[in-house]
């Protein structure tokens, strides 16, 4: 990929299982994508897509006792897969953060908030803890919590749901990381609250110059903040691209579908939404082929029944530029998408 020589974070076929008492669990089985300083990485699926486990692999936090890595993951040129986990201890937290999906779980209960970011900050600075206390008020203050003098002495628990979130933020961006990973970092807040969590990070991606990748099952978070999109479906890249020629020309029949279970508010809405049928596959028994082929209404149409014997390999859109590449992963002729989307999809949203 022509990107990859210039990305902050580069990930090449990482694959991440786990044995159990079921089977062998393929929560992530060969993704690969790269994020440039400065820009923004948006991942989207159902659940149960591998999105998060993903995420949560990039930044090392799997227990490799139970679960099988392999694969690259290069941060700022330095491979992380093979590093020595005190290695990556090290850069975690200063060299790259992550937002974790429910800040009251993801915070300690027994601790207040102001000490939680403090450790943050002193694991990495060799300050003391006035100092520490300062930068975590600046931080409080800087996310938009009010009075954080005062709420510097709170625990969790006495945060609302977006305040949680936005000291969630405060303690991954104290260090002032390069990589910053958000995963859903706008679930079960309120639309108002969802609008500033997503101001702050790009605020702050602007000021700091980080790359991020964020996590999301809403098309329009990541409508509204990333450059590039990858969506994911039972553990693999099925689509991937620049995110303006993935909302304007998507290449998946499973984008199909994640679009057309989306709502519109710029127009009326003539017709009723059109779900994905069926649910996500087991991810010990993946279907054989395309595994979105038992859900796909075009599993028909490549002949000998190749979606069900063959998986498919991401390929390149046929005439997307080299610098900025579209991939889909689609047994179907790639003027027949543009057909279906052009006359039977687009149509319809």
């Amino acid at each position: 990929m022509s990107e990859q020589a210039e990305a902050f974070l580069s990930v090449r076929d990482l694959r991440i299982h786990f044995d159990t008492d079921d089977g062998l669990v393929k929560s992530v089985d060969g993704v690969s994508f790269d994020v440039r300083a400065g820009k923004t990485l948006g991942i989207v699926g159902e659940s149960g897509s591998g999105k998060s486990v993903t995420s949560l692999g990039v930044m090392g936090l799997h227990r490799t006792a139970r679960a099988k890595i392999s694969g690259e993951v290069w941060l700022d040129g330095e491979e992380l897969i093979a590093a020595d986990p005190d290695r990556v201890r090290t850069l975690r937290g200063r060299k790259m953060a992550m937002i974790f999906q429910d800040p009251l779980s993801a915070m300690h209960p027994y601790y207040t908030v102001g000490s939680q970011i403090t450790e943050a900050y002193r694991t990495h600075h060799k300050v003391d803890k006035k100092t520490a206390r300062t930068r975590a008020i600046e931080m409080l203050d800087r996310v938009g919590i009010p009075q954080p003098d005062r709420r510097v002495d709170d625990y969790p628990h006495q945060f609302s749901g977006g305040m949680r979130q936005r000291a969630m933020i405060a303690m991954a961006l104290v260090n002032n990381p390069e990589l910053l990973i958000a995963d859903e970092p706008t679930t079960a807040l309120d639309v108002t609250v969802q609008a500033q969590i997503l101001d702050l990070i790009r605020d702050l991606q602007k000021e700091f110059g980080s790359a991020v990748v964020i996590i999301t099952h809403d098309l329009g978070v990541v409508a509204e903040l990333a450059d590039d999109l990858l969506v994911m479906y039972a553990g693999r890249c099925v689509e991937r691209g620049p995110a303006e020629k993935v909302f304007s020309s998507p290449q998946h029949p499973y984008t199909w579908g994640l679009l057309g279970s989306m709502p519109r508010i710029d127009r009326a809405q003539t017709e009723r939404l059109i779900p994905v049928k069926g649910s996500p596959p087991s991810l010990i028994n993946v279907p054989p082929g395309c595994a979105f082929n038992p859900r796909c209404p075009y599993a028909d149409l490549p002949k000998g029944g190749i979606t069900r014997s063959e998986r498919p390999e991401l390929r390149l859109v046929p005439g997307t530029d080299d610098g900025r590449p579209h991939h889909s992963a689609c047994h179907l002729p790639p003027e027949e998408r543009m057909r279906i989307w052009t006359e039977e999809i687009a149509p319809k949203l």
